[in-house]
């Protein structure tokens, strides 16, 4: 059986957290799914990114300046029909009803678990799929 390649949009401003969020996730977060990933640090480069490429999930660093991932996911929401699943990391569980706020997916809480992460994408990356 061939593993699925999907595409990751990793949005950051700070390239360390682009990097905590590459390495959370790995490469292969479940039998079946190999990540490619794309990145951006500003809200210019994301949305061409997620324009340009079939980009399977955006996972989003909600405290990014200026342009944080939570207006991006809720703009990339309302804009687009199909838009991809939006992951959103956040500073404070407290701030998981601003996420919802912005129709994202999932949350995921700094800093990032290995495991949870790459079971959330995974699931993520597997219920895209399933549509």
């Amino acid at each position: 059986m061939s593993d699925r390649l999907c595409t990751v949009l990793l949005y950051s401003d700070d390239p360390q957290v682009r990097d905590r969020m590459r390495l959370a996730v790995g490469t292969r977060p479940a039998p079946g799914l190999q990540i490619e990933f794309v990145d951006a640090s500003d809200y210019a480069g994301c949305i061409r990114l997620v324009d340009e490429y079939e980009i399977d999930l955006m996972l989003l660093d909600g405290e990014a300046s200026p342009g944080g991932g939570l207006g991006i996911a809720r703009q990339i929401k309302d804009d687009r029909d199909d838009a991809p699943p939006t992951c959103l990391v956040i500073a404070r569980a407290a701030d998981r009803w601003l996420a919802a706020y912005a129709e994202v997916d999932a949350t995921l809480v700094h800093p990032l678990d290995p495991v949870t992460t790459g079971t959330t994408v995974a699931e993520l990356l597997r219920s895209r799929a399933a549509a």
